[in-house]
């Protein structure tokens, strides 16, 4: 039995300061480390599958060297993470660029683009309307990087740049993150901490429409100022961001606390938000002048054309599609949401687990049993499986030991839903064979890259995880006192950082926030829950999230391979400044406002 040390070297600040050399190697070969290119440029920061392997030898040499966590139990838990990895987030992104392909390849994304275009012809609203909005309907059904995947494909497709287009989706996957994948991190919390489900989803539904108002802005004059253009520019929209963020913000609040309604929140907010922007810009409001992109504004000035004559009202071209035109080629979009709200239902999940119950098998593989039913195999861990134990206070006194299965399924899991719209999307759209082909191999050379990087990186987050360097970080901030409701929020910032999962932040700091809340008499229900609000922040720095960006954003293998640094140093600022937002707001409940704070039903 490996027991967890959270004192390794016998004072707490060196034992913490050696924890976080994982986190740090990584952080500065993809940010900091200084190299010259072929061309002799000087760059920071390294391709991102070397900085990802440099970050994974330091962990299992702090792992193994000063944690004592033998060698074999290590590579276990390295080898779960990256299969836990590929099926809970690598399978959901591939099969979701898999459709976008296929949408590009039959040429139907034209008329996606088109019908997006055609809302709004100003490239900030279609900003708010693509990264946020529909963003947030993607988040709500699938989670774990597909929205960002998707809505940066779009806003490529659009004419917006690479690195533009990845920067700002990442922004905009901040608010809805906390009910990604029909309410997966909400669940997990409240499985983990023992505390009331929709309780806490009320909770984090009395926090985050604060910062859902403010995202849209945020996007705004983050792209504005990518443009070179003027605050006066970034404001002139500001009632169609009020909009869209104040919609989504309202029905966030109010669904989130509703029982038929919680694990739905993201789905009907960002439904919400679209169709109000969308009427609202169409019969209410429209701003006078339009803001272009650069290369927009370069091809009127060839074409001798003023920027200036541009106005909203004005469109140099009509919508040539009829309806029913558009609504084929929105056909795959609406699919995908379908089988993701599907695929999120749980008595679904529950049928397609036991769809071949009574087929059964048993083995053993490397040492270790392996077997069960054929839609749910289930790998014990070698070397790992209940032989890692949590000790006091991250967990209770005689904690049961830590469970490392890996369970293989293979029909429930989420990307089996979006593997599922791809393959009816691709029926429905008609692709011929050479279609076919031509989506599945852009597919895989466009994944390669991101699949070894995700990959490596949820095997370090799982192997921080079972040798408890995660914990000793989160105790780190459990000394704060009066502030640690502040803190709270940067703790399970830390643990999406970590893991790049909210739900999966939510499972490593849950219990250890309330054993907190319990020792400095803090509300439990606030302190829990703003672990999740805080980790949203975490989101949009994690390596795995980045990577889906730059997957879905950019087509040339290079400068995919490089753009994590300074996507990363980017979003980074933001990171933090967010996480502060949530956490200030977390201190005004705890001690001002503390009437918010719901009140989970007797005997919860």
């Amino acid at each position: 039995m490996y027991q967890q040390n959270y004192d390794p070297t016998g004072n707490v600040f060196l034992s913490t300061i050696v924890a976080a050399i994982p986190i740090l190697t990584l952080l500065y070969f993809i940010a900091l480390h200084r190299h010259r290119d072929a061309q002799g440029t000087v760059r920071l920061g390294i391709s991102a599958p070397y900085a990802a392997f440099f970050g994974v030898i330091a962990a299992f040499l702090v792992v193994c060297l000063f944690f004592k966590m033998p060698v074999v139990s290590a590579v276990s838990a390295f080898v779960l993470g990256i299969l836990s990895g590929f099926l809970g987030i690598i399978w959901i992104v591939l099969a979701a660029m898999f459709l976008y392909t296929m949408s590009v390849v039959s040429g139907q994304f034209e008329i996606v683009k088109e019908s997006i275009v055609h809302i709004s012809f100003d490239r900030r609203l279609q900003c708010v309307l693509i990264a946020f909005s529909f963003g947030a309907i993607i988040e709500g059904t699938s989670g774990f990087g597909t929205p960002v995947a998707i809505a940066g494909a779009v806003m490529v497709g659009l004419g917006f740049r690479p690195f533009q287009s990845a920067v700002l989706n990442l922004l905009a996957n901040t608010a809805p993150v906390a009910w990604g994948a029909i309410g997966t991190p909400i669940v997990t919390l409240a499985a983990v901490s023992g505390l009331d489900q929709l309780t806490l989803s009320a909770m984090a539904g009395r926090q985050l429409p604060f910062v859902s108002i403010l995202v849209p802005f945020w996007l705004v004059v983050t792209f504005v100022k990518m443009e070179g253009g003027t605050w006066k520019e970034a404001f002139e929209v500001w009632p169609a961001a009020l909009c869209a963020g104040g919609t989504f913000a309202v029905v966030q609040w109010f669904a989130s606390g509703i029982n038929e309604t919680h694990l739905m929140t993201d789905v009907v907010s960002g439904l919400f938000s679209v169709i109000c922007t969308a009427l609202f810009l169409r019969f209410v409001w429209h701003p006078r002048t339009r803001f272009l992109l650069k290369s927009d504004r370069e091809a009127l000035a060839k074409a001798g054309k003023s920027t200036a004559t541009v106005t909203s009202d004005k469109t140099e071209w009509a919508y040539k599609y009829s309806a029913a035109q558009t609504f084929y080629a929105w056909l795959p979009w609406l699919i995908l949401i379908a089988c993701c709200a599907l695929w999120g239902v749980p008595t679904f999940k529950t049928y397609l687990n036991n769809l071949f119950s009574g087929i059964t098998f048993s083995t053993t593989l490397l040492g270790s049993t392996f077997g069960g039913t054929l839609s749910l195999p289930v790998w014990d861990m070698p070397s790992l499986h209940n032989l890692v134990q949590r000790m006091p206070p991250v967990a209770p006194v005689n904690a049961k030991p830590e469970a490392a299965r890996f369970a293989i399924n293979w029909l429930s899991a989420a990307g089996t839903g979006v593997f599922v719209a791809a393959l009816l999307s691709g029926l429905v759209l008609k692709l011929n064979g050479k279609q076919w082909k031509d989506a599945f191999v852009q597919t895989a050379h466009r994944m390669k890259i991101p699949v070894l990087v995700i990959g490596q990186v949820l095997g370090l987050g799982f192997l921080t995880r079972y040798s408890g360097t995660d914990a000793v970080l989160g105790l780190a901030f459990t000394s704060a006192g009066f502030m640690y409701p502040f803190f709270a929020a940067y703790l399970g910032w830390l643990g999406v950082f970590l893991t790049g999962s909210d739900t999966a932040s939510n499972a490593l700091f849950g219990s250890l926030q309330r054993i907190t809340a319990q020792q400095l008499h803090l509300n439990e229900i606030l302190v829990v829950a703003t672990n999740s609000t805080g980790g949203v922040m975490g989101k949009m720095i994690d390596a795995q999230s980045i990577m889906v960006a730059c997957a879905a954003c950019y087509d040339d293998p290079k400068e995919r391979a490089h753009a994590l640094g300074p996507i990363f140093r980017t979003v980074f600022w933001y990171s933090i400044a967010g996480a502060a937002v949530i956490g200030i707001i977390a201190m005004l409940q705890a001690y001002v406002f503390s009437g918010v704070i719901p009140v989970p039903p007797i005997g919860k």
